[in-house]
């Protein structure tokens, strides 16, 4: 059963799980006794979304605020990561002198 917030005239907010049938009904406050109507107080919560996506929301929210730098990702990945190390996952090569080259076969591109 779900939780809902109601907020009594004379005590104040309080919680109460009830069946999502009579979420619109008002609720008893525990305190006085009267008809207290539902309020939206909080943020709803996101528990019945993935652990894999509700983690990808935490860092949004968290790079929202402060942004992690280059230094700080390399620590956290390792050299050996290839998104924060500076090694390239394209398959072009370069001389000494910086030029680009191209490996002669491409494996995904198909030939004519």
């Amino acid at each position: 059963m779900p939780v809902y917030e109601y907020l009594c005239s004379s005590c104040g907010p309080f919680t109460a799980m009830r069946p999502m049938v009579e979420h619109a009904l008002p609720n008893e406050c525990p305190d006085c006794g009267f008809q207290a109507p539902r309020v939206l107080l909080t943020a709803p919560k996101l528990a019945s979304m993935s652990s894999q996506r509700r983690a990808a929301f935490a860092t949004n929210e968290r790079s929202a605020d402060a942004p992690t730098s280059l230094s700080e990702m390399k620590s956290k990945h390792g050299a050996a990561c290839t998104c924060c190390s500076g090694k390239s996952m394209r398959y072009v090569k370069r001389d000494k002198n910086g030029a680009k080259s191209f490996p002669s076969s491409r494996p995904w591109m198909i030939s004519h």
